[in-house]
């Protein structure tokens, strides 16, 4: 079944309403905010690699607000345990038996602050939550709620006492990208109202886990062309054999890619996928999951570069649905 008008309708009326909700924290960052909230409706992850106070904390506190759920913030030390992470199994004398206590992963929107502080095995402890919805701790397998996302920071500079997150990590993040500064208008805004230290405070949940789930299902019925399916599968294998790149898009990343363009087209009113939505959404999705070879790297070769140039390289279909 494909997605009706009217519910593409519904769905952009909606969208539109969770991001102007975000915006009032979050000024001037239309684009980021509508990758955010693609993000969450195609259950994907987002990590946000930005310079100190840009409002990447800003930007996933606002959306944790606009969704009436829970959310959690987790503040990534050397110091982390896994366990503080997922939760842990007490034994309880009174009762003779163990209990599981939940850690802060069990909520509907985690924000996982400077991640790459924390070491390799805590950073590991998300692996199985955030491709399979679920935690296992001591055999036993814990869900997580729905709609469940992760919302991942941390810092391109400052880099001692960091660890790099690992490319099997870095697949799992549906989008990479960058809040950035904001433009001089917002930044007025900003300081004239220097008095409000929490922009977060202004965002009220807008949407219902019941509104997100039925989102997300909606999304999942946007009609995808086989030309536009080709089109990613010839990326996809542009990106592997391009010279300077030792690890290109993987097939999960594929699956990414065509679930972040229905909800994308969603957004924007349409019951259906259109090649520049997947123009569009390249660098977010590919932006982190190509790993260039020592070479490039040390020649200063950018990952946008590459991007842009595969983009050139292969031709888009010609979009006959207007």
């Amino acid at each position: 079944m494909t997605i009706t008008a009217d519910q593409a309708t519904r769905f952009q009326a909606a969208f539109a309403t969770m991001a102007d909700s975000i915006g009032r924290a979050v000024l001037g960052k239309d684009h980021v905010i509508r990758l955010t909230l693609t993000c969450l409706l195609s259950e994907g992850h987002l990590l946000l690699e930005d310079l100190p106070g840009t409002g990447k904390t800003m930007l996933a506190r606002a959306m944790a607000n606009t969704v009436e759920g829970t959310h959690a913030r987790i503040q990534f030390t050397p110091d982390l345990l896994p366990t503080d992470v997922t939760g842990v199994t007490v034994y309880d004398q009174h009762r003779g038996s163990f209990e599981f206590h939940p850690g802060p992963i069990f909520h509907d929107i985690v924000l996982a602050d400077e991640i790459n502080r924390a070491s390799p095995k805590t950073q590991a402890a998300l692996l199985e939550v955030m491709e399979e919805g679920h935690v296992t701790v001591d055999g036993v397998t814990h869900d997580v709620p729905r709609p469940f996302m992760v919302i991942a920071t941390q810092n391109p500079i400052e880099q001692a006492g960091t660890y790099r997150l690992p490319e099997a990590q870095l697949d799992r993040f549906l989008f990479k990208t960058s809040v950035g500064y904001p433009d001089a208008e917002s930044t007025e805004e900003l300081l004239l109202n220097s008095g409000l230290r929490d922009r977060a405070t202004l965002v009220s949940p807008v949407v219902s886990r019941d509104d997100v789930a039925r989102m997300i299902a909606m999304a999942d019925e946007v009609y995808v062309d086989r030309s536009v399916v080709r089109f990613v599968r010839e990326l996809a294998e542009a990106s592997r054999e391009f010279p300077q790149v030792k690890m290109g898009l993987s097939a999960r990343g594929c699956l990414a890619f065509v679930r972040a363009a229905k909800t994308w087209a969603a957004a924007d009113g349409r019951g259906h996928v259109v090649p520049h939505d997947i123009v569009t959404l390249a660098e977010p999705v590919l932006g982190h999951r190509l790993l260039l070879d020592a070479q490039a790297q040390f020649g200063g070769v950018q990952v946008a570069d590459v991007v842009a140039t595969l983009l050139d390289q292969v031709p888009p279909p010609v979009d006959r649905t207007g």
